[in-house]
């Protein structure tokens, strides 16, 4: 998943250190915690804890504490569990596990406030599901949907307004992937999500804006998003980003390439503002 990863993680931990010092887990077991004091720790305490012990490294500490506010509700405890069993970070990886936990959190919270700051985990839950429904989870009761998929996106792109949701939705309209393909759609999507600076939207809007592909063709504006795309795509992205910006650069004139940098000065000075 993208973008919003690291920016997600830390907000994970500084959720955790903030406050007041929380009840002091042990971490262990959920249910050994709740039996010596049932009233004693709050969900709230029980994230803190978790995050505490993952700043530690003690992982296992952490997941028993993080798997007791998950349990209660917590979507953020949730939300970091559902990362964790997703990329094997710290557990066994374990796809099936990780969309039972980014499901309760769309369950329980599609309806919360967009612009608190909960629901860009609400959001990448949404977003998360729909990865998991394009192509199914292998020998388990989740298969491919892509109209499920399409819909998991499409509801976090909407009502959301997130950006990787927007990005992938996109994608859904281009590929022609349980849709027919769109691309017209494609690129008002690849618009909103490139404005709020996710790098493969930029770079695809570029794309898109430079070679005037089912779009007017606005070559410096198109290089102008590949510009930017190029200097904010992350290690896995790199490759293909720098070769759709090699390949504008090299085509455009003196001219487009001027005028690329008049308005990316603007955008910059916009985003400064």
């Amino acid at each position: 998943m993208r973008t919003a990863d690291t920016l997600l993680r830390v907000i994970v931990l500084g959720v955790g250190l903030m406050a007041a010092p929380a009840y002091a887990l042990d971490g262990t077991k959920s249910d050994d915690v709740m039996a010596a004091a049932p009233a004693a720790v709050s969900p709230t305490e029980a994230f803190r804890s978790g995050a505490n012990w993952l700043k530690a490294g003690e992982t296992v500490k952490a997941v028993h504490s993080l798997e007791y506010a998950a349990e209660k509700g917590h979507a953020i405890a949730q939300w970091k569990l559902g990362r964790m069993y997703a990329e094997g970070e710290g557990v066994a990886q374990n796809d099936l596990k990780a969309f039972e936990y980014f499901r309760r959190i769309a369950d329980g919270h599609a309806e919360d406030n967009p612009d608190t700051p909960q629901a860009r985990f609400v959001a990448n839950a949404f977003v998360a599901l729909g990865h998991y429904y394009l192509e199914g989870i292998p020998k388990t009761w989740v298969k491919a949907d892509a109209e499920r998929a399409r819909e998991m996106f499409n509801y976090a792109a909407s009502y959301f307004r997130d950006p990787d949701a927007q990005y992938s939705l996109a994608r859904v309209y281009l590929d022609g992937t349980g849709v027919p393909p769109d691309p017209r759609q494609a690129a008002r999507w690849f618009g909103l999500s490139a404005q709020k600076g996710q790098c493969q939207a930029q770079a695809m809007l570029g794309a898109m804006l430079f070679a005037g592909d089912h779009v007017p063709r606005q070559a410096a504006r198109g290089l102008m998003w590949l510009t930017l795309a190029k200097d904010s795509a992350r290690t896995t992205d790199q490759v293909w980003v720098a070769k759709l910006y090699d390949s504008a650069f090299q085509q455009a004139t003196e001219d487009e390439r001027a005028l690329a940098l008049v308005y990316l000065k603007r955008w910059l000075e916009t985003r400064r503002e």
